[in-house]
């Protein structure tokens, strides 16, 4: 095992680099190498880790958190945070327009919480969308 320092960690692309404390190339970690501690993760954040040659150079094979994550770091819980995504992880995340961006909102609300009221509904979507919109998850 190595140790070494989240360098950068892109919270929305869902990945990010590790600086080796012994030097040498940055590692590459996917979000998903944290599992359920991935809403911990931030620069400077000291790790142990595994790492195995990929296609694009060095990566993570396993990892994990060295520091007690800040209290404020943490993350609460959210109802869908389980839910399996329909598509291959690619380790990139798209860019959603408004327009699909508010469409997905409104089925998971139809879906997870049927007595809002369409005005409920609307004031939600219009709070998510600019939450969205300034973290870069959707196309202005």
């Amino acid at each position: 095992m190595e140790t070494g320092r989240i360098l950068r960690f892109d919270e929305v692309r869902g990945y990010g680099f590790i600086a080796p404390n012994a030097g040498g190339e940055d590692v590459f970690v996917h979000a998903n190498d944290f599992g359920d501690q991935r809403h911990l993760v931030h620069p400077g954040m000291r790790v142990e880790y595994e790492v195995e040659e990929g296609e694009r150079g060095l990566k993570v094979a396993s990892v994990r958190i060295l520091d007690s994550p800040a209290p404020s770091r943490r993350a609460p819980a959210s109802p869908f945070a389980s839910a399996p995504t329909p598509h291959e992880d690619d380790g990139l995340c798209d860019v959603l327009s408004s327009r699909e961006f508010t469409a997905e909102v409104t089925e998971l609300l139809i879906q997870h919480v049927p007595s809002l009221t369409g005005s409920q509904i609307a004031q939600a979507r219009q709070h998510l969308v600019q939450f969205a919109r300034s973290h870069g998850w959707v196309e202005s």
